[in-house]
């Protein structure tokens, strides 16, 4: 059977898929993606594809000007109509409103989307599409981000963070004219999105080993390759190397039908996502704009490293862990997540866990078992996926990535608070759930310059 990451990406888009030893069929309805030099020539031949004679194309003032001098020669050239709606705000938000506003200015002679843009416009176009049930296609603008290939959406609804699911794209155009003069935020980003992916498929590993939540060593396979081989181009992406930059968009694209596969954003996504998801629902309640998601997850990705260097030296406690549940306060627990969340994401997140049981002693009596039976193959694990922390330092250092809270405009309070609420995001078993589970996650001196958490 053959695996995954010795897939053509020709055969990774197969309609007719990829039988798997997981027990699945991998499969993404992904019929073209063309990555290269002029692959925006593409453009028409893929819209006559997807049977689009009139695309509506969503945009941000930031993303057309990066693509429409190529792009729209080629719209001219073949006569294409087409509709359009660009935000001109600076910081655009995938919310309620942007979606909103591509509604009401969207026009009804259209026949397909086409996203002009990365991440948030990315999204969108995944919402839109399949609200309105249309085609959609990706010019994609930088490699800033794993999301291309992927089904689900990350996006903003009652100012809380969630992970949508639709269908993904039907066709990605990436031209590395473009990729290549992507601002150097946009790199950095990219590659702060890929250091994820160490902390995330061992997370998804724990989670199998402590909660049966399902995984696939192909998948997860996909990722480390994929992740190799963009970390091994470092060098010749600092000097946005055509060859390079055309690898590591498509590494992220793999990532990103990595999640498809799955049918989850595990293999992609974990405790580090985690923290930028706080982070930015903190700006929200202070009407500050947040820093490129990739960048945030940087910051969480040498977090979690830092937590795990911790407990490699820890021994769990069963005593400790059961004297925390027996001393949990729920109506405090409340507070805290009121506290961070804000008023209008809280209730929904406190609903959301009570439905699932997130707190309730018998599963964590459950999963404190586990834990401690299995605590020597966790470690195992842990050192099996995630390299030295001061390896990832070395390439955050390379890439001039922030290397804490404070560097992207956060205190040490709000990393602490990301943290503690990293766990209450959505029902992922991730690495703050485990200290709930072994009674650290509140008591933990979090962030700490020298000596880490202290857990003794």
């Amino acid at each position: 059977m053959k695996k995954l990451k010795e897939c053509s990406l020709k055969e990774l888009i197969s309609t007719d898929g990829i039988k798997c030893e997981c027990g699945k069929i991998h499969k993404m309805p992904i019929k073209r993606v063309e990555v290269g030099e002029n692959a925006l020539n593409s453009v028409p031949e893929i819209l006559n594809e997807l049977n689009i004679k009139k695309p509506f194309i969503i945009c941000d003032q930031n993303t057309s000007k990066a693509a429409f001098p190529l792009l729209m020669p080629i719209f001219e050239e073949n006569k294409i109509p087409y509709g359009i709606f660009q935000f001109e705000v600076e910081h655009l938000e995938p919310d309620e409103h942007a979606i909103g506003s591509i509604i009401m200015g969207f026009d009804q002679s259209c026949d397909g989307i086409l996203a002009v843009g990365s991440g948030v416009i990315n999204d969108l176009g995944k919402v839109i599409a399949s609200t309105l049930e249309k085609p959609l296609a990706t010019v994609a603008t930088a490699p800033s981000m794993d999301g291309y290939g992927s089904n689900n959406a990350s996006m903003i609804q009652n100012r809380l963070k969630v992970s949508l699911y639709y269908h993904c794209p039907e066709a990605i155009i990436a031209d590395t004219r473009i990729l290549q003069a992507a601002p150097f935020e946009m790199l950095q980003a990219g590659v702060g999105d890929m250091l994820a992916k160490y902390s995330s498929i061992c997370e998804w590993r724990i989670s199998h080993l402590i909660t049966g939540e399902y995984y696939c060593e192909n998948i997860a396979d996909l990722v480390r390759d994929s992740l190799n081989k963009i970390l091994n181009l470092a060098d010749d992406l600092l000097k946005r190397d055509a060859k390079a930059v055309e690898e590591v968009f498509i590494g992220l694209l793999y990532t990103g039908l990595a999640m498809g596969y799955a049918g989850i954003s595990r293999p992609a996504s974990g405790l580090e996502h985690y923290f930028s998801h706080v982070w930015e629902m903190m700006n929200l309640e202070r009407n500050k704009p947040s820093k490129l998601h990739g960048i945030q997850v940087a910051v969480g990705t040498l977090y979690t490293f830092q937590i795990w260097e911790e407990l490699k030296k820890y021994k769990p406690d069963r005593q400790k862990a059961n004297d925390f549940m027996q001393s949990f306060d729920d109506i405090k627990w409340q507070a805290m997540v009121h506290r961070i969340y804000g008023e209008i994401a809280a209730p929904n997140i406190i609903k959301t866990a009570q439905q699932e049981g997130r707190n309730d002693p018998e599963l964590h009596q459950k999963r404190l078992n586990l834990i401690i039976d299995n605590w020597d193959q966790i470690l195992e694990i842990v050192n099996s996926e995630m390299p030295e922390y001061e390896r990832i330092l070395s390439l955050m250092n390379k890439f001039s990535l922030p290397l804490s809270a404070e560097n992207i405009g956060f205190s040490k309070k709000d990393a602490h608070d990301a943290l503690i609420a990293s766990r209450e995001v959505r029902n992922k078993y991730v690495t703050s759930s485990l200290l709930w589970d072994l009674g650290l996650l509140y008591d933990i001196e979090f962030p700490k310059n020298s000596g880490f958490m202290g857990l003794e």
